[in-house]
This record gives structure tokens, C-alpha cells and sequence, in this order.
């Protein structure tokens, strides 16, 4: 993984570096229609990052610090399943999000998440925004509505992939 500074942003200074992620993020579903002081407080938690093809973003039962919003590329969700080796449950492409178990504790990762193409995120600590929420109830609430609608909409994406892998077991 490597570290680039955001988009039209001087590489002078953490504020400048700041500001192009707020533009970044603010383009993006899941922070759409954000107030501009809680764009700026998330992107101050956030980093761009280009990740290599086959490179895993997280692993099942790691340490779950760091969330990420997908810019370009794709990044499979897998589990390993007896008898059939990893699955992959969910690919997710630009402008999704990747990861919710920094939001809940043990903070661990409940599958992992390996890149399948170059990709370019924007990688989130999640113990500072964890702390900007619990400091700015306002916007703990925003994001929590936003991750719990995106985890819903995965959940239910899931849930028809299953239907689908019984309904056909050789398609796996």
C-alpha cells in the first residue's frame, strides 16, 4: 500500500491534504449531505491509499482499526467455508464502503477483504473518528444511521447471493 496526497492538494501540509479528502468524501453516498464542519472532521480521520491487486485490506478475526471508502478498483469480501475453500460473498467497487467492525466492539474483522484489481481508497482510523464521534454526538449519530443502512443493504445483498449459491450449489 502506498500513501498519496489527496487529489489537487499540496503535499505542504495535513490542512491542504485534508481538504482535497473532504472533496473526495463529500462526493460519495454514504457522506452525502453531511454538514462541511463533519466532512472536515471525517476526512481528518482519512488517507488516500493505492493498494495493489490480491492485497488484503483486512483479515478475518485481525484487529478491525481502520475502515475504508473504495475511489477505483474492487475489493472481494471472502469467507472460507468447509469443503469449498474461500467464498467470495460480496465484491464492492467505487464509492462503497468497506468495513463497519471498527464501529463495534471487539473491533475485529469478521471476513476479509482482498483487493481483485489496483485499487485506490480512502483508509479511515477508526479509533479517531470512534473519538470525534463520541465528542460530536451529532455527527456519531450521521454516521451511524449511514453505516447501519450500509450494512443492511450488504446483509440483504448477501442473503440473495446465498439464495442463489443453494438454489445452484455448483455455481460456487
Amino acid at each position: 500500500m502506498s500513501d498519496e496526497s489527496a487529489a489537487g492538494a499540496s503535499v505542504s501540509g495535513a490542512g491542504a491534504r485534508r481538504r482535497g479528502i473532504d472533496a473526495l468524501i463529500a462526493t460519495a453516498p454514504v457522506f452525502a449531505d453531511l454538514a462541511p464542519v463533519q466532512l472536515e472532521r471525517v476526512a481528518g480521520c482519512g488517507r488516500n491509499q493505492r493498494v495493489d491487486a490480491g492485497v488484503l485490506l483486512m483479515q478475518q478475526g485481525q484487529p478491525a482499526d481502520r475502515f475504508f471508502l473504495i475511489r477505483e478498483g474492487a475489493v472481494a469480501l471472502e469467507v472460507s467455508a468447509p469443503a469449498r475453500g474461500t467464498v467470495v460473498i460480496a465484491t464492492l467497487h467505487a464509492g462503497e464502503l468497506l468495513g463497519w467492525s471498527w464501529l463495534f466492539p471487539p473491533y475485529r474483522w469478521r471476513v476479509d477483504g482482498r483487493t481483485i484489481a489496483p485499487t485506490a481508497v480512502i483508509a479511515f482510523d477508526g479509533k479517531c473518528l470512534r473519538d470525534k464521534c463520541e465528542a460530536d454526538h451529532d455527527l456519531g449519530y450521521a454516521l451511524m444511521k449511514r453505516f447501519a443502512a450500509a450494512a443492511i443493504d450488504r446483509l440483504q445483498d448477501t442473503r440473495l447471493q446465498l439464495l442463489d449459491v443453494y438454489a445452484n450449489p455448483r455455481a460456487v
